[in-house]
């Protein structure tokens, strides 16, 4: 019996060892994930979403908790003017959830551009929301009361053929950020207008 006590005490005491060094590699290296994120995930589709900004969206950032989700808003300049916001939400697809840059003029309303970050959609096929800037370009242009819905769904956005469900995630990211977008402006022009020039 006491062999077991014995077995049992030194088990826990290896169990909380190994949950507490688990833990600690976790929050020492939650920082150098979320920049090796941003360096080879966001940074890409904000560039490519805010081509031509005076500014470096990276920098010129800032955050708002909506609800319990803190979200990063990157913003772009033109003359030192802070006039768009760019943000990632998600939808999901076929094999899970897709990421989506959403980049918004925040003067006009209007979306600039949206770019897929991260997917695990099937190759080929699904894929293609990220590769084929032919269908994330219909979301360009449209105005935050736009129906950003597939058009099988009542909206206005054109399915890729062969990825009904992947089309539709994206189209539910763009919805989400439609939906944030408009139930943060005030706090986003609030921001904004203190990152001015």
């Amino acid at each position: 019996m006491r062999e077991m006590i014995n077995m049992v005490i030194v088990l826990t005491v290896l169990s909380a060892f190994s949950g507490g060094l688990l833990a600690a590699v976790k929050t020492g290296t939650k920082e150098q994930i979320e920049q090796q994120v941003l360096k080879f995930q966001k940074a890409p589709a904000i560039k490519q979403i805010l081509s031509d900004v005076s500014n470096d969206p990276l920098q010129d950032r800032f955050k708002i908790m909506d609800n319990d989700q803190e979200l990063t808003f990157f913003v772009g300049k033109h003359d030192g003017k802070p006039d768009s916001v760019i943000f990632e939400t998600s939808g999901k697809g076929f094999s899970g959830d897709i990421g989506l840059m959403v980049g918004i003029n925040i003067d006009s309303d209007e979306i600039i551009g949206v770019c897929v970050t991260t997917h695990s959609e099937t190759p080929g096929l699904g894929s293609r929301a990220k590769d084929d800037p032919k269908f994330v370009s219909q979301f360009a242009g449209m105005k935050m009361d736009k129906n950003l819905d597939i058009k099988k769904n009542g909206g206005e956005i054109d399915i890729m053929s062969g990825a009904t469900i992947t089309s539709a995630g994206v189209s539910l990211a763009a919805k989400k950020a439609q939906e944030i977008y408009t139930r943060l402006k005030p706090e986003i022009e609030k921001q904004t207008a203190q990152m001015a020039n």
